[in-house]
Parts: structure tokens; sequence; C-alpha cells
């Protein structure tokens, strides 16, 4: 099963500072219909205007990963972590027993975007943990390439759960297969450029929800930065 959804069937909220589309039920936003694919509970493509800042705020029980995109995010949390974001670059929360955070652009003038991603946790109460960790264009150019998983796989960020995501800077009619195992969900999202997956065509925006497909081809129509998340 593959259903496609269209960028202009998100949901659009723009607070001034903050311009942003929600691909799940996700603050003001509410559909009992559209709450989480599988684990993934929260994919917001957000886009902070320059000065723009989420205050200080809380979590618990929850994965938080965010992948930067353009512009340069500043962190800081409860237990002592603080640093800046910059494009490709991942950041870890696990939000375990509870973590007060707040994520600011660090230019003033200069937007930003980003993806953040909530998963569902295996376990609850556990002990917050941060993590942040660059990684190069080069190592996403036309492959798959593991930024997350459940630790299983060297060199990505761990995360409490049976989860992976790829990123993939894969240039203009070049084509890569992801391999799943049976009964899993799959979440595929351009961000910029235009892409098939098993012979349809996404564009800038458009999200893929897949399941109970073990192979998926995909082939850039153009130059195209894309996201794979491969989740129970």
């Amino acid at each position: 099963m593959l259903n496609i959804i269209p960028s202009n069937q998100r949901y659009h909220a723009d607070f001034g500072w903050l311009d942003t589309r929600w691909h799940f039920s996700f603050g003001d936003y509410y559909d009992p219909e559209n709450m989480e694919w599988g684990v993934l509970r929260v994919f917001n493509d957000d886009i902070v205007q320059g000065g723009g800042a989420f205050g200080m705020h809380p979590h618990r029980d929850m994965e938080i990963i965010t992948y930067m995109i353009e512009g340069e995010l500043r962190h800081t949390d409860s237990i002592g972590n603080g640093d800046v974001l910059r494009p490709g670059e991942v950041q870890v929360m696990s939000a375990g027993k509870g973590i007060m955070h707040s994520e600011a652009n660090n230019s003033k003038t200069v937007p930003l975007r980003l993806l953040q991603i909530w998963i569902m946790p295996r376990t609850h109460g556990g002990k917050p943990r941060w993590e942040q960790r660059p990684f190069k264009r080069e190592q996403r150019l036309n492959r798959l390439f593991p930024i997350v998983s459940s630790g299983d796989v060297p060199g990505t960020l761990a995360i409490d759960q049976d989860a992976a995501i790829y990123v993939s800077s894969l240039t203009g009619g070049k084509q890569l297969t992801h391999n799943s195992k049976p009964g899993r969900h799959v979440y595929f999202f351009v961000i910029t450029g235009q892409a098939t997956v098993k012979g349809q065509i996404l564009h800038a925006g458009d999200q893929a929800r897949i399941q109970d497909e073990t192979k998926l081809d995909i082939r850039a129509e153009e130059d195209s930065e894309l996201i794979l998340l491969d989740v129970p």
C-alpha cells in the first residue's frame, strides 16, 4: 500500500515568526484519522524567521529528532546541553522521564528550515539524553545514508525504538532501492526536488506513507533532497 499526500494537503499555520506544516495532528491541529504512522507521531516542516524561538518547554517519553536543512538552530536544555545545529546536522533528544529545552534561530535576520520528528519510544521513564552530530552531503550523495537507528547501525545517533532514518542527496536520473522487512511502515518525504517511488511522482513537500512493501525503487527526476523513515 502506497498513499501519496501532496504538499498542499498538509496542515499549514503561519504565526509570523514560525511558518510550519504539520504532517500529523499537532498543537491546535487535531484529526483523529491522522495521529501517527506506526510509531511515527510527529513530522513537522518548520521555517523559523530570524530572531524567532521556541521558548523553554517540557517533553517526556518521546524520541525527538531534528534534521537541519537551512540556517542555524541554537539548542539549550535543562540537563546542561547547548549547541548550534547547522545544515546537514542531526540532533536526538530522548526525553525520558522529563526534560525542558528551548530552540532559537541563531540569526536575527536569516530564516532557518528544519524537520522535527517525534518517534514513540519502546520504554517510558528513562534517563533524558541529548546528542548532536554533523554529517556531510558527500555521505548521503546518491545513497540512502543512515543517520538514526536503534543503536545497531555504526555511526548513527541512537534512539529507544526499532526505527531507522535515512537521508539522500540524489542526483537527477539516479535510482536507488530501499529494502524493508514485512510488516514495517515506511515514511518518505521530498525535501526539495522531485522523485518517483514505485512509479508514482512526488514533488517537493509531498509525502508517501507506505505499508506492506518490502522493496521500494526510488528515482530522482531532478536533483533532490530526500528523507526516509523505516519504523515498526
